[in-house]
C-alpha cells in the first residue's frame, strides 16, 4: 500500500471512529479532537467508513509513493557517491617525471604606482604532474607566441622529456596548424590535451599552483617594479621546488622526488 506521508488516519483509527461514531456517545467535535485531526477530516471518514472504505487512498502525488520515491532518492545518493568517486580517483600522480605537465596563465594585478591604462603582465605556469615540479614566466601578453616562449623555456630548462602538455582550451593553447605554441609542441615532440569545454576546474593542479604562487609570492612581498618582480618570482620557484614541503607528496619537495626518481639505486642482479 502506498499512502501519501501526510495521512494522519490510520485503518485502525478509521475503524475505532466509525465504532465510537455508531455508540451515539462521542461526536465530531470530540472525534476530531481525540484523534487531532480537524472536523472536515472526521466527516471525510465517516462518509467513507459508510461505504466499508476504511484503507487510507493511495497517494495521486507519484513523488511520495514510497517504491518509486525510495528508487529515486537511492539512485540521486548513488550517483552522489559515484560522482565523489570520480573525484577522488582524479587525485592522482603520473608514474615519471614529463608524462604529463599543466599549463595555465594568469593575469597579474598591478603593482602600487602604476595606472590602470598601463598594459598587465601574465604570469604563464607549468606545473609536473608526477613531481609537482614548477616552472613559472612573467610575459607582455596571453598570445599564442607568449605561450610559445614560455613552452621553449621550459623545455630547455626541464632535465626530462615532456610527453604531454596539459591546458584549458584557451586561444594561447590551442588553435589551427600554424598555431605558434602547437607549433612548438610538435617541435619538442610534445603532444597535446585538453581539459573539458568549459570546465577549467579539469586543469586543478596548474589552478592550485596559480592560488599559491598568489597566496605565498606576489600578496607577500612588495616589488620595485616589474623587473623586481621577474627576480622575486624566480626566487620563490626555487623555494618552491627545493624547499616547501607538499602533502600530496607525503610532505617531499619537487626536487626531493625528482632526486630519488633519478638517482634511486639500482637493483642488484641475481
Amino acid at each position: 500500500m502506498n499512502i501519501h506521508k501526510r495521512t494522519r488516519l490510520t485503518l485502525l483509527d478509521r475503524q475505532e471512529i466509525w465504532r465510537l461514531y455508531q455508540t451515539r456517545l462521542w461526536k465530531v467535535v470530540q472525534l476530531a479532537e481525540h484523534f487531532h485531526v480537524s472536523r472536515p477530516t472526521i466527516y471525510d471518514a465517516l462518509k467513507r467508513a459508510k461505504l466499508q472504505e476504511f484503507t487510507p487512498r493511495n497517494s495521486t502525488n507519484q513523488r511520495f509513493k514510497t517504491l518509486q520515491y525510495g528508487l529515486k532518492r537511492l539512485a540521486k545518493v548513488e550517483q552522489t557517491i559515484q560522482e565523489r568517486l570520480k573525484r577522488a580517483a582524479k587525485r592522482y600522480n603520473k608514474s615519471y617525471p614529463g608524462e604529463l605537465v599543466h599549463f595555465d596563465t594568469k593575469r597579474l594585478p598591478l603593482l602600487k604606482g602604476q595606472s590602470a591604462n598601463e598594459p598587465r603582465e601574465y604570469l604563464f605556469v607549468a606545473i609536473d604532474d608526477f613531481s609537482r615540479e614548477l616552472y613559472a614566466g612573467i610575459f607582455p601578453d596571453k598570445t599564442q607566441y607568449s605561450a610559445a616562449c614560455f613552452l621553449t623555456s621550459t623545455v630547455a630548462q626541464c632535465p626530462y622529456q615532456i610527453d604531454y602538455a596539459y591546458s584549458d582550451n584557451g586561444k594561447e593553447f590551442k588553435g589551427t596548424d600554424g598555431h605558434a605554441f602547437i607549433k612548438a609542441c610538435r617541435q619538442h615532440g610534445i603532444g597535446q590535451k585538453f581539459t573539458r569545454v568549459n570546465r577549467p576546474q579539469t586543469n586543478g593542479k596548474a589552478e592550485r599552483v596559480i592560488r599559491t604562487l598568489m597566496d605565498m609570492w606576489h600578496s607577500k612581498i612588495h616589488f620595485r617594479d616589474c623587473a623586481d618582480r621577474r627576480i622575486q618570482l624566480l626566487r620563490f620557484i626555487n623555494f618552491y621546488n627545493t624547499v616547501k614541503p607538499h602533502k600530496s607528496l607525503n610532505n617531499a619537495t619537487p626536487y626531493e622526488i625528482l632526486n630519488a626518481y633519478f638517482y634511486q639505486p639500482l637493483c642488484k642482479q641475481p
